[in-house]
């Protein structure tokens, strides 16, 4: 092992200058947390600094997150490393999602008749006037999975709402082929079945009261209301009413007897003048 000598600080403040005595080569070394340890002699801290470094991820496993759909800020988060390095190994990544989301928008959706001749982004342009909906602020993105395959996401605000679709890419001739993946991804490349809302016009009360059901109030054409129920057995006490038609006088009510095959008893000229009722049986 060749020995160095420290020649001095470096003009940046941040390295040490060190020499090989035997060929005159000069090397910068960085003056870091490690440097310091080492020249202290703390074996404990030199030992934690290598597993910090041992933790951060590689450059390849960070691309791979990236391409997987993490964002930079979620892959530097859970990494414990700073932005800016993520960064630097994300950003070929992140064309290539960019690049795949515009391929996709020229795939055509595939029916149940086979590819449609309209392409993706043709399709949802349309759907999206239907809705009245600003296609231009929608924005599109794409990740590959764990298998291998791209997934192409489309995101708006309709409202106060956060709508995303999702489709599956497959490159191919004439531009690929994509397949909904969800509810949404359905909905858009249906357009067709969209049915306008209903519009409601409010009612100002102080100048168009709402009306009130009442107990007297009755609409213009009544309905009979038909209700099955069943019928009564007839009462052979009960005399039938008189017709409408006729007047009913008022008169007390007299107590009548009964017989014994439940026919009334007509009483005797006896009974009547004397204001008695014999005993018959």
């Amino acid at each position: 092992m060749r020995a160095l000598r420290v020649v001095g600080l470096h003009e940046d403040g941040k390295s040490i200058v060190c020499e090989d005595p035997a060929s005159r080569t000069r090397f910068l070394l960085p003056a870091d947390e490690r440097l310091r340890a080492a020249a202290r002699g703390d074996i404990t801290r030199l030992g934690q600094i290598e597993i910090e470094l041992e933790s951060q991820m590689r450059p390849r496993e960070i691309q791979a997150r990236i391409r997987a759909g993490e964002s930079v800020e979620q892959v530097a988060s859970s990494a414990g490393v700073t932005v800016q390095r993520v960064e630097r190994f994300a950003y070929p990544v992140l064309l290539e999602r960019s690049r795949t989301a515009e391929l996709a928008q020229r795939a055509h959706p595939i029916r149940e008749d086979g590819p449609d001749v309209q392409t993706l982004g043709e399709v949802v342009a349309h759907s999206f006037g239907q809705r009245g909906h600003d296609y231009s602020q929608a924005t599109w993105d794409s990740w590959r999975g764990d298998d291998g395959k791209w997934v192409v996401v489309l995101s708006w605000k309709a409202g106060r709402s956060d709508n995303r679709a999702h489709w599956a890419f497959a490159p191919g001739a004439h531009g690929g082929t994509v397949q909904a993946l969800d509810e949404n991804a359905e909905v858009l490349l249906n357009p067709n079945a969209y049915r306008a809302p209903r519009t409601v016009r409010a009612l100002d009360p102080a100048k168009e009261p709402a009306v009130q059901p009442t107990l007297d109030s009755a609409p213009d054409e009544p309905v009979a209301k038909v209700i099955d129920a069943p019928l009564a057995e007839p009462d052979e006490d009960v005399e039938p009413p008189l017709p409408a038609d006729e007047p009913e006088e008022v008169a007390e009510p007299a107590p009548r007897a009964k017989g014994k095959k439940n026919h009334p008893i007509v009483p005797s000229w006896e009974d009547v003048l004397l204001g008695v009722r014999s005993q018959r049986g």
